[in-house]
């Protein structure tokens, strides 16, 4: 399996640390190198992440790392890095 970002998952983990750096530097930094860092455990186990079905017939799946959320999509053997966000984001 290989493990590709999409740009918008980039954005997203830079979003996320310009969010939290001017409250605590140390700890924007250990929630987007976990959040990095993360996605990696797919490679072994892609169908960890719970599927979700309202975007059948694609299979996007969402895998929880803390109070984040990772949406990722299967296709063949690539797994894209959908989006991150908190889990107390509006989305």
């Amino acid at each position: 399996m290989d493990l590709k970002w999409t740009g918008k998952a980039h954005s997203d983990l830079v979003r996320l640390y310009e969010f939290l750096v001017p409250v605590n530097r140390t700890a924007a930094a250990r929630a987007t190198q976990m959040l990095a860092k993360a996605p990696t455990i797919l490679l072994t186990n892609p169908r960890i992440g719970e599927r979700l079905f309202e975007f059948e017939p694609r299979e996007v799946r969402r895998l929880l790392v803390g109070h984040y959320e990772i949406r990722y999509e299967i296709q063949g053997s690539t797994i894209y890095v959908l989006r991150i966000w908190h889990s107390r984001e509006n989305r």
